[in-house]
């Protein structure tokens, strides 16, 4: 790997970015890149043709078919269509090759730079089980388990036995949920350890699963740190990442209703000690359980950009991707940690081409018709336009909506204005879950955790299938027949006042 003067010389020059990624974070980085005066190129596909990144770009280059392996995840492709476009440097956003340390390497192998950590850093923390080592080297409290990988089911029921159930599977070589299986007994851990195994073997190129305690009914709270090429490291407060489906989060806000002073600075002491421990240059995350006590614990480390990472700008004031590229191009932080102040409160609703009424079935399709919503304290970072077609072949995320407002009952009341105005006919989405979520009062009292969705579905599923008494059913049906009968609908007037509700069912017929 080179290190040293030439690194050196290739983090100074930097003045033309490709942007090794599709969708709201391409878009989100392009719009970086031309604040600070640094020309782009977009990449994509061939189903993303006409997607906004694209069009925003100053060039673009054209890497293959639609799967992601033929295309997006196609470093040599990537590499080679910067050094046609004489492009400085690479920025991969998140996702696809972003925590790839060979791909990293290759960058700088290629002469240009990477806009995140060195590929060193990416192999010592984004391993969950070397994360796990490094974490002990720091002397990080963290969950009970193993710090390499499975060698047999043997090994996993005996590690099971000692620490005790219930335990977690868990993918040593990547996140999202995928490789994961909790596991409540030694009858079901056989089973789980196969299923996991081939889950992060097909997700992640690599079957190893590692076996942890599994806190129950924790919180998920991540701690942003940013670190420069000089020896400098701080963390920018923390996330509540808790609201989430199948491992994967739905709702963040920044910062979480529990943390007080005394338990962010302990644990941005702890992510920052880790970051240094590493060698870890650029923005990342440190992620935590915390449990009823208040006890925190290291989970793992995410070596790159996060999807959530517009809360903790929205309560810092602060531009994480303007720090990533200063930092990559060699500039010390600017910041120390007493300029850190937190002010108001950040929620981010993840906005999905699916369909929560369908077992959240993905809805690729053309967009038909967008409203939206904007004004006072609302951020929308989103990545598709009315007329565009939602691809099958990626995530389905379309957009990151954020509220901001001086407190958590005010930001909320105000993602929920938002959500009111939010419009995206042709698909189905799940703008209608998050109002579920925001009025209901678990969550308006922060009374969440990590299964906290999960139950509330459940419930609302129960709710649902309940049939209303006979009694109800017959005297429905005699106001709709008297109505029919009786009523008149008056013409349309200029003078007609419709409901919110009605608008919004209106505008979506």
């Amino acid at each position: 790997m080179l290190r040293g003067d030439r690194a050196g010389k290739i983090a100074s020059v930097m003045k033309k970015v490709l942007i090794a990624n599709r969708g709201e974070i391409a878009l989100r980085i392009i719009r970086a890149c031309r604040e600070m005066g640094l020309a782009t190129v977009a990449v994509y596909s061939d189903v993303d043709r006409m997607a906004p990144h694209v069009l925003a770009a100053d060039e673009a280059v054209r890497l293959g078919p639609a799967p992601a392996a033929e295309s997006y995840l196609r470093g040599d492709r990537i590499i080679a269509a910067a050094r046609i476009l004489e492009a400085d440097a690479i920025h991969p956003g998140y996702g696809f090759l972003s925590e790839n340390a060979a791909f990293a390497d290759a960058c700088l192998a290629a002469e240009l730079n990477f806009i995140g950590p060195p590929g060193s850093a990416m192999r010592a923390l984004g391993s969950k089980t070397l994360a796990r080592q490094a974490a002990d080297k720091a002397q990080m409290p963290r969950v009970p388990g193993t710090v390499t990988g499975l060698a047999s089911v043997e090994e996993a029921l005996h590690v099971a036995e000692e620490i005790g159930y219930p335990v977690m599977l868990k993918a040593a070589a990547g996140g999202g949920g995928k490789g994961m299986r909790a596991v409540t007994s030694a009858t079901d851990l056989p089973s789980a350890f196969a299923a996991a195994s081939s889950e992060a073997e097909r997700s992640f190129g690599s079957s190893e699963v590692y076996l942890e305690k599994l806190i129950e009914q924790p919180r998920h709270i991540e701690i942003q740190i940013i670190a420069d090429q000089h020896g400098n490291c701080i963390y920018l407060g923390e996330r509540e990442c808790s609201v989430q489906r199948r491992h994967q989060k739905v709702i963040e806000e920044a910062p979480s209703a529990i943390v007080d002073e005394d338990l962010r600075r302990r644990m941005g002491e702890a992510a920052v000690r880790l970051a240094l421990s590493a060698g870890y240059v650029n923005a990342g995350t440190v992620e935590f359980l915390v449990d009823a006590q208040r006890n925190f614990y290291f989970l793992e480390m995410n070596t790159r950009l996060q999807v959530e990472h517009p809360v903790t700008e929205m309560v810092t004031g602060l531009d994480l991707v303007h720090l990533q590229m200063s930092v990559a191009m060699g500039q010390p932080l600017g910041l120390t940690q007493s300029d850190v102040a937190l002010r108001g409160h950040a929620i981010e609703c993840r906005i999905y081409a699916e369909d929560p009424d369908n077992n959240f079935f993905p809805s690729p399709g053309l967009i038909t018709r967008l409203l939206e919503p904007s004004g006072p304290g609302i951020r929308l970072d989103s990545g598709v336009y009315a007329g565009f077609t939602v691809p099958l072949d990626y995530d389905p995320m379309l957009a990151k909506l954020v509220a901001y407002a001086p407190t958590r009952a005010a930001a909320i009341d105000r993602m929920l204005r938002a959500l009111d105005e939010y419009t995206i006919g042709g698909i189905r989405t799940n703008i209608a879950l998050f109002r579920r979520i925001l009025l209901d009062e678990g969550f308006r009292t922060a009374a969440i955790d990590t299964g906290y969705l999960e139950r509330l579905l459940v419930q609302q599923q129960a709710s649902e299938s309940v049939s209303p008494p006979p009694e109800i059913v017959a005297l429905a049906a005699a106001i709709l027949s008297s109505a029919s009968v009786t009523a008149s609908v008056p013409a349309a007037t200029p003078a007609t006042r419709w409901t919110s509700t009605a608008r919004r069912e209106g505008l979506r017929a």
